[in-house]
Protein backbone atom coordinates (compact mmCIF):
# COMPACT_ATOMS: atom_id res chain seq x y z
CA UNK A 1 0.00 0.00 0.00
CA UNK A 2 1.51 3.44 -0.62
CA UNK A 3 0.28 6.71 0.47
CA UNK A 4 -2.66 7.36 -2.20
CA UNK A 5 -3.81 3.73 -1.60
CA UNK A 6 -4.02 4.66 2.60
CA UNK A 7 -5.75 7.75 1.33
CA UNK A 8 -8.63 5.98 -0.42
CA UNK A 9 -8.56 3.50 2.03
CA UNK A 10 -9.02 6.21 5.81
CA UNK A 11 -11.66 8.05 3.31
CA UNK A 12 -13.86 5.38 2.21
CA UNK A 13 -13.49 4.10 5.72
CA UNK A 14 -14.08 7.65 7.46
CA UNK A 15 -16.50 8.47 5.23
CA UNK A 16 -14.05 11.37 3.79
CA UNK A 17 -13.65 12.92 0.78
CA UNK A 18 -10.12 11.80 -0.40
CA UNK A 19 -8.90 15.67 -0.24
CA UNK A 20 -10.10 15.88 3.39
CA UNK A 21 -8.35 12.03 4.11
CA UNK A 22 -5.04 13.47 2.79
CA UNK A 23 -5.01 16.28 4.44
CA UNK A 24 -5.78 14.40 8.17
CA UNK A 25 -3.01 11.80 6.82
CA UNK A 26 -0.22 15.14 6.42
CA UNK A 27 -1.08 16.65 9.28
CA UNK A 28 -0.49 13.26 11.48
CA UNK A 29 2.37 12.41 9.87
CA UNK A 30 3.92 16.09 10.15
CA UNK A 31 2.78 16.28 13.79
CA UNK A 32 4.60 12.94 14.02
CA UNK A 33 7.53 14.03 12.35
CA UNK A 34 7.84 17.61 14.64
CA UNK A 35 7.44 15.75 17.90
CA UNK A 36 10.19 13.22 16.91
CA UNK A 37 12.62 16.16 16.10
CA UNK A 38 12.36 17.28 19.36
CA UNK A 39 13.22 14.73 20.95
CA UNK A 40 10.18 13.79 21.96
CA UNK A 41 7.79 10.08 21.60
CA UNK A 42 4.66 9.72 20.08
CA UNK A 43 2.49 6.27 21.25
CA UNK A 44 -0.56 4.61 20.38
CA UNK A 45 -1.88 2.38 22.65
CA UNK A 46 -2.18 -0.97 21.31
CA UNK A 47 -0.73 0.44 17.69
CA UNK A 48 3.43 1.03 18.94
CA UNK A 49 5.61 4.19 19.84
CA UNK A 50 7.30 6.45 17.85
CA UNK A 51 10.30 7.26 19.19
CA UNK A 52 14.32 8.53 19.00
CA UNK A 53 17.39 6.92 19.89
CA UNK A 54 21.23 7.97 19.72
CA UNK A 55 23.18 5.64 17.68
CA UNK A 56 27.26 6.05 18.97
CA UNK A 57 30.04 7.03 16.71
CA UNK A 58 31.99 3.99 15.23
CA UNK A 59 34.19 2.83 12.99
CA UNK A 60 32.97 1.09 9.79
CA UNK A 61 34.57 -0.62 7.02
CA UNK A 62 33.92 0.42 3.33
CA UNK A 63 32.92 -1.89 1.41
CA UNK A 64 34.28 -1.42 -1.97
CA UNK A 65 37.67 -0.17 -0.74
CA UNK A 66 38.13 -2.28 2.75
CA UNK A 67 39.53 1.13 4.13
CA UNK A 68 38.39 2.17 7.56
CA UNK A 69 36.18 5.30 8.14
CA UNK A 70 34.97 6.79 10.73
CA UNK A 71 30.67 7.19 11.29
CA UNK A 72 29.18 9.74 13.16
CA UNK A 73 26.78 10.04 16.48
CA UNK A 74 23.65 10.33 14.71
CA UNK A 75 19.62 10.08 15.91
CA UNK A 76 17.56 7.58 14.19
CA UNK A 77 13.98 6.78 14.37
CA UNK A 78 12.53 3.82 16.12
CA UNK A 79 8.78 2.18 16.32
CA UNK A 80 8.09 -0.40 18.73
CA UNK A 81 4.92 -2.81 17.91
CA UNK A 82 2.07 -2.60 20.25
CA UNK A 83 0.71 -5.66 22.07
CA UNK A 84 -2.82 -5.34 19.20
CA UNK A 85 -1.39 -4.59 16.03
CA UNK A 86 1.22 -7.71 16.70
CA UNK A 87 -1.26 -10.01 17.23
CA UNK A 88 -3.47 -8.71 14.44
CA UNK A 89 -0.59 -9.13 12.52
CA UNK A 90 0.47 -12.52 13.80
CA UNK A 91 -3.26 -13.83 13.06
CA UNK A 92 -3.04 -12.12 9.57
CA UNK A 93 -5.90 -9.56 9.95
Amino acid sequence: MNKSDLIAAVADKAGLTKKDAGAAIEATLETITETLASGDSVAFIGFGTFSTSKRAAREGINPSTGDKIQIAESTVAKFKVGAKLKEAVKAGK
